[in-house]
């Protein structure tokens, strides 16, 4: 499964295609984000893609949400994970 980082500076146009990319090879992506701005990037960039996908008519997609700790430069910091899939 491929694993998106996601930044607070992250285009969610850029972002959304990345995310329809990883849908239409392998049906599943999960994004990772680290505080509040990252998280409202994620959320935008998925809005998006699932626009897109409900307009070329093919079925919504499905997002799980839930916490991930990650390891950043030796420091455990507590993200926000988002499995899309289709």
């Amino acid at each position: 499964m491929l694993i998106l980082k996601v930044a607070s500076h992250s285009n969610p146009n850029s972002v959304s295609g990345a995310i329809a990319g990883a849908l239409e090879q392998e049906g599943v992506v999960e994004l990772h984000a680290i505080g509040a701005g990252a998280v409202n990037q994620t959320v935008k960039a998925i809005a998006i893609s699932r626009r897109h996908v409900e307009q070329v008519g093919q079925p919504s997609i499905k997002v799980i949400p839930g916490f991930v700790e990650l390891d950043i430069n030796g420091e455990r910091k507590t993200g926000i994970r988002f499995i899309v899939e289709r």
